[in-house]
């Protein structure tokens, strides 16, 4: 067997990455080798594969779903944006260059070729590539330059099925219109939709199913439910808008540890914190002003892809000043990756954002210098007397000058930093650490004792999977594997723009 999907959206956060994983683990647990493949992918949540390589957070937690090894062919092209116009451009896991979006087109040809190899060499690999697409196929200003899309299902031949999200409202006209706007032969290879996030009387949402096939010729393979806490490792911050505010209660009447989250133009790595709302009372939400901050056991200061321009914001938004009265205060604060760097006392940066030197927070004693080079890692080390392993991603070199020593990082009374992004996904690391803050912060809080957030990280892939089993037309979906897209699908109308030349 050598088959191949494409999962592609209506918009973003319609449930791709959540889908393609379902149907990864679905095919693992069926005994099929399977591997997960995003030919672009736009993100600032990236992880280090074992050897070295960036890739797109969501394609590791795929390959966890498919249980294979992350590696850099499963996400040849990772764009970083740094601002609304310029993004770091990372080629099979290392970055090759800062371009403007209308500057981008000039490596679309390269790219493409890197992409067909990487496709090709896991097709030779696997019986199976499940594909995600980006944003929505109906892009037809980006139709033209598209590796991602139709323009790689096209190349490979690869059957469509397209997800929208019903919970947004407006499902259908987002389904017929995305095929509508595609030309005959992209429309050739549309095979099917999944609604995803329904939530109601399955009888009242029938007839629009059934209308939406015969407009279109396609049927709907599938509808899932909108299920609690499926929040793994998302692209963009779209997804953060969807996440609940966690109860003011914890458990057994405990009182819940309370943390906020400063949420960066630019937060990058923000899956950190994934493994801090795991654990039972505890609350974590995202801080965009001083107030969000006023009852937070522990303020986070995030990773960012731009650290000069979010330490700016900081200050405009009067964050900076209460970040301080709170470390002043012996009130907990933690750095991580840009957030550490944003503590020190000084940021000498030509590389990430041109400024030269920069002034800090001045919380932790310690320098930052950007270097040109890219720090892409797996460290390991110890805290708390527990073993750490974490992973690094970073321009900014910090050089620390006092302080205890915390992970790579330092501690000064109740203000941490570290540039090790994932400690928070050590168990035990991970209690010791609360169980400190709880302390400094005069909460009256003990981490569970037995929350391993490598068994829930599992635990969810399997939901993932038992989603695609139980809501989903297998069969239909086996046949689109082996045998592609049926012959004959009808075009619909307006039949989109002219053909791609």
């Amino acid at each position: 067997m050598s088959g191949a999907l494409l999962v592609a959206g209506t918009t973003s956060d319609a449930g791709k990455s959540v889908l393609t994983a379902g149907i990864c683990r679905w095919l693992a647990r069926q005994g099929v080798s399977v591997a997960p493949f995003k030919a672009q992918n736009m993100s600032l949540n990236s992880m280090v594969t074992a050897d070295g390589a960036e890739i797109g957070r969501a394609q590791y937690m795929q390959a966890q779903a498919a249980r294979v090894e992350p590696r850099a062919a499963m996400n040849p092209v990772l764009l970083k944006p740094g601002s609304d116009r310029r993004s770091q451009v990372v080629v099979l896991g290392r970055p090759v260059a800062e371009v403007d979006a209308t500057q981008y087109g000039a490596h679309k040809e390269r790219l493409r070729a890197v992409v067909a190899d990487c496709l090709a060499e896991l097709r030779a690999a696997h019986d199976v590539v499940v594909c995600e697409g980006a944003g929505s196929p109906a892009e037809i200003n980006l139709r033209a330059g598209d590796i991602v899309n139709m323009g790689l299902a096209r190349a490979a031949d690869l059957p469509v099925i397209v997800v929208g999200d019903i919970d947004r409202g407006g499902v259908f006209a987002s389904l017929y219109g995305t095929v509508a706007l595609l030309e005959p032969a992209d429309q050739a290879l549309i095979a099917g939709f999944v609604v995803n996030k329904f939530r109601g009387a399955a009888e009242l949402l029938a007839p629009g199913l059934d209308q939406l096939e015969a407009l279109t010729g396609r049927p709907t393979l599938g509808v899932l439910p909108w299920t609690l806490g499926l929040y793994l490792d998302s692209e963009d911050t779209l997804a953060l808008d969807a996440r609940p505010r966690e109860d003011a209660r914890g458990p057994y009447g405990r009182e819940t540890l309370r943390i906020a989250v400063v949420r960066f133009p630019r937060i990058s790595n923000f899956t950190d914190l994934d493994a801090l709302a795991c654990e039972p009372g505890v609350a974590v939400r995202y801080a965009a002003s001083p107030g969000d901050l006023a009852d937070a056991d522990l303020v986070v200061l995030p990773g960012t892809r731009a650290t000069v321009h979010d330490l700016a914001w900081l200050r405009r938004t009067g964050l900076a000043d209460e970040i301080a009265r709170r470390a002043a205060d012996g009130r907990p604060v933690l750095g991580v990756c840009g957030g550490h760097q944003m503590l020190a006392r000084e940021i000498h940066d030509d590389v990430e954002s041109g400024a030269g030197r920069v002034e800090g927070l001045g919380l932790l004693p310690a320098r930052v210098r950007f270097d040109a080079a890219k720090t892409l890692a797996r460290p390991e080390g110890s805290a708390y007397g527990e073993p750490v392993t974490a992973y690094e991603i970073h321009h900014g070199v910090v050089d620390v000058e006092g302080g205890e020593p915390f992970l790579d990082g330092c501690r000064v009374g109740a203000v941490y930093g570290t540039t090790w992004h994932g400690a928070m996904e050590n168990d035990a690391f991970r209690r010791a650490f609360l169980a400190d803050v709880a302390r400094r912060a005069g909460r009256d809080f003990t981490p569970a004792p037995d929350v391993s957030f490598a068994a829930l990280r599992e635990a969810t892939l399997d939901r993932l999977g038992d989603l695609v089993a139980d809501h989903l037309d297998t069969g239909a979906l086996w046949r689109l594997i082996e045998k592609g897209a049926p012959s004959g699908l009808p075009v619909v109308p307006p039949g989109g723009a002219p053909p791609i030349a």
